[in-house]
C-alpha cells in the first residue's frame, strides 16, 4: 500500500483507510460535506486576513471568485461594485 500521509505512522493510516471503506454512503457524504464547509471557512478566514477593510458582501464575493473562478462569479452574483 502507498503511503497518502508521510506523516501518519503506516498502522494508523490503514486503519484510517479501513474505516473510510466501511462508512455508509451518507457517512461519506457528510464527511465530504464537512470537508467542504471548513475548506469555506478556511478561505475566509485567509481573505480576512488578506483583505482586513473588506465588507461581508465583498468577501463573499472574492470567495465566490476562489470558488467558482471570477468569470462565473461575475455572471452569477454580477459586478461587485453593483453588491449591497
Amino acid at each position: 500500500m502507498s503511503i497518502l500521509f508521510p506523516d501518519t505512522h503506516p498502522k494508523m493510516e490503514a486503519l484510517q483507510i479501513q474505516l473510510w471503506r466501511g462508512a455508509s454512503p451518507t457517512k461519506k457524504m457528510q464527511m465530504v460535506a464537512q470537508l467542504n464547509k471548513s475548506a469555506r471557512l478556511l478561505a475566509l478566514t485567509g481573505l480576512r486576513s488578506q483583505y482586513p477593510q473588506a465588507s461581508e458582501t465583498e468577501l463573499r464575493y472574492k470567495l465566490a471568485g476562489l470558488l467558482l473562478g471570477v468569470e462565473l462569479a461575475q455572471k452569477v452574483y454580477g459586478d461587485i461594485k453593483n453588491a449591497k
